[in-house]
């Protein structure tokens, strides 16, 4: 029994969907979806169809698409959240709202904690002000759209909102994870270095919150799993592996090449670092 992950499968495009009908049957294996499925429930309910169909159990955290408020009357923020936590259940899926589970396969035992958090706009230069932040990634010509799209309410803010989880998250791990070691999933990076993104540096902003940068260390950390950045990488950083998982859209992936070359082995995994 393996554990696997995908993330950033972007369902809103027509080849992305096309190349999940062949993603491969793994029946005694794991996967997790990593986040940004797509922007609706629908895209959403496709992949656990397929995730839920091929693979024994299926472990799923939010991406900033996901949250995105689709038209005027539909849920958004908490409310859209907590919609989608519900969809997963329907299908068995884990997720951050669900008890820790212990995987017991290869490259066990270990706890496997999925997190929903979010960003704060911390990962940028000293130099930049909060306040500055966006004006500083819009000089490059960049924003992310979940400036018009990532609605937070109830909170004020998307940095509130990433603090409450942070906050919620934190005092979870501490009371719940034991002393077994653990694989921490997020869809956004715990770490501002591993925000590599060459031609749109500034981007950095949307990708993380430097209050988990030693997560991995303070939560005994086996494997870090996350995406968002549709760079996919196996990083070791203090003799912890950290895996970013993504797809992406299109022109991120070889169309030429199965789906199943992008699902990235979790556990067991690699023995050491490289």
């Amino acid at each position: 029994m393996r554990l696997y992950a995908i993330s950033d499968l972007h369902l809103g495009h027509r080849e992305n969907r096309e190349a999940l009908k062949d993603l491969g049957s793994r029946p005694e294996d794991w996967l997790i979806l990593g986040g940004d499925i797509g922007e609706s429930l629908d895209h959403l309910e496709i992949a656990l169809e397929a995730a839920t169909s091929r693979f024994a159990r299926a472990i799923w955290v939010p991406g900033n698409h996901e949250l995105w408020a689709n038209g005027a009357s539909g849920p958004r923020g908490e409310e859209k959240y907590q919609t989608l936590v519900e969809l997963c259940r329907s299908y068995g899926a884990l997720t951050p709202e669900d008890p820790y589970v212990v995987w017991e396969g290869e490259g066990g035992p270990a706890v496997l904690a999925p997190l929903f958090l979010l960003y704060d706009y911390s990962f940028r230069p000293e130099h930049v002000s909060r306040e500055r932040a966006i004006g500083w990634a819009a000089e490059s010509g960049v924003v992310c759209s979940d400036e018009r799209f990532l609605d937070p309410r109830p909170h004020e803010s998307i940095e509130a909102w990433c603090a409450a989880r942070c906050d919620e998250t934190e005092e979870r791990l501490e009371r719940e994870i034991g002393t077994l070691p653990v694989v921490l999933i997020n869809h956004f990076p715990l770490r501002e270095d591993l925000v590599r993104l060459w031609r749109i540096p500034r981007f950095s902003i949307w990708c993380g919150t430097k209050r988990t940068e030693e997560w991995h260390l303070r939560f005994r950390a086996k494997v870090v799993v996350s995406g968002h950045l549709h760079v996919r990488s196996t990083d070791w950083i203090d003799g912890v592996r950290f895996e970013e998982v993504s797809l992406g859209y299109p022109r991120h992936w070889d169309p030429e090449s199965s789906i199943d070359s992008y699902v990235r082995e979790i556990l067991p995994g690699p023995s050491g670092e490289a």
